[in-house]
């Protein structure tokens, strides 16, 4: 019981951040633009990672595909703090660091999905 508790925890932050993300990038807000043209990948690389974040996020929220999605969710987000370490610095348009905090919280949920859901994965790794 406690698992599932922590498990659905797990997904929703996961998910509302990446899902919450959205609308900033499909509708071009100027944090998000300033943030794909600093990186060089203005609007492609907004475009295709919303459309990421939101296939993942969706993912996530499905118990048979958690595993999945935390693995591309991880994928993502491990881009996203890069960026964050080496070009766009931790704080973004004076933001506080919101948009890295937010990061690291989305790849720490993925990361305990991913821990949680660990037998699936042995078992899709199995041969038979």
């Amino acid at each position: 019981m406690k698992t599932q508790i922590i498990t659905w925890v797990l997904r929703l932050t996961a998910s509302v951040i990446l899902l919450q993300t959205l609308y900033f990038k499909f509708t071009g807000a100027p944090e998000s633009v300033y943030i794909f043209s600093t990186l060089g990948i203005e609007p492609y690389g907004r475009l295709g990672s919303g459309i990421a974040e939101l296939i993942f996020a969706i993912l996530i929220l499905i118990p048979k595909t958690t595993w999945l999605g935390a693995l591309g969710g991880i994928g993502v987000m491990t881009g996203a703090i890069f960026s964050h370490l080496f070009v766009l610095g931790i704080e973004v348009k004076n933001d506080g660091g919101l948009l890295f905090t937010l990061a690291l919280i989305t790849f720490l949920s993925c990361l305990g999905l991913l821990y949680l859901n660990k037998n699936k994965i042995i078992n899709l790794l199995k041969t038979k």
